[in-house]
């Protein structure tokens, strides 16, 4: 994605989230449950989306950068921000930790399990760390042509918010073809179930990190998610990935 020179102060650019305010989230969370993701809309404006995209080459702002090829998760490339997190990275995580927080403890509750999450994304942060997973784990990815990603689970430690989202920082289209976002489901003594969600500019996906309850005849079961991106075909695709839990 073409555009100016980055310049210090885009590292602190804002944005005020309104966009959430209009998301339906009674609908979304029962989605969630039916179907393990959510897209929820338009999150940033595409002036937010070119700002954020370029943001790549700046190696100063990132702990670890990974080209999937060399460790066998596919093709194209993604970097973890480091601490501090740029002020919209933040806010989104922060934001969205609130609105998916009654969530993940409904799948809790239905799962029997007797943990909890807490309200705010600062006291989940402060367990994870005090467990030693004390990386953060927002992300930025690159693809190219030919590149994809293998299906898979962010999964980083013990402590493990079961919501994750991916939000598109390119044009379908215009920026790129192909590099479609695949989710898996793999159902017990079943075969496993493919989504295929389309993404357009700036809009996101809340999906399952790893498993999720599902509601059958003799109760509640769990099912076991992946997710990847299918081969893109031309151009290059940017997203931006947030992660709720942090790495060990």
């Amino acid at each position: 994605m073409s555009g100016p020179a980055v310049t210090a102060g885009d590292r602190d650019i804002d944005c005020e989230l309104s966009s959430l305010d209009h998301v339906d989230w009674g609908r979304h969370s029962e989605a969630l449950l039916e179907r393990g993701f959510a897209a929820i809309g338009p999150l940033l404006d595409p002036t937010t989306c070119q700002s954020v995209s370029r943001w790549f080459d700046e190696d100063a702002w990132y702990r670890s950068h990974i080209d999937m090829a060399r460790h066998g998760f596919g093709r194209g490339e993604y970097k973890y921000f480091a601490d501090p997190l740029p002020r919209l990275v933040t806010a989104l995580r922060q934001t969205l930790y609130g609105r998916l927080e009654p969530v993940a403890n409904t799948w809790l509750e239905m799962l029997g399990r007797n943990d909890w999450f807490p309200k705010d994304h600062k006291a989940f942060v402060d367990r994870c760390h005090e467990a030693g997973q004390c990386h953060p784990t927002p992300l930025l990815l690159r693809y190219g042509v030919g590149d994809y990603n293998c299906l898979h689970q962010d999964l980083y430690g013990d402590h493990v918010f079961p919501l994750q989202v991916a939000i598109m920082l390119s044009e379908p289209g215009t920026d790129f073809s192909g590099g479609e976002f695949i989710l898996t489901e793999q159902r017990p003594r079943m075969q496993s179930r493919v989504e295929v969600i389309p993404l357009g500019l700036g809009e996101a996906v809340v999906f399952a990190v790893n498993e999720r309850p599902v509601i059958g005849k003799r109760g509640v079961y769990r099912v076991r998610m992946r997710h990847g991106v299918s081969r893109v075909l031309s151009g290059q695709r940017h997203v931006l990935g947030i992660i709720f839990h942090d790495a060990a």
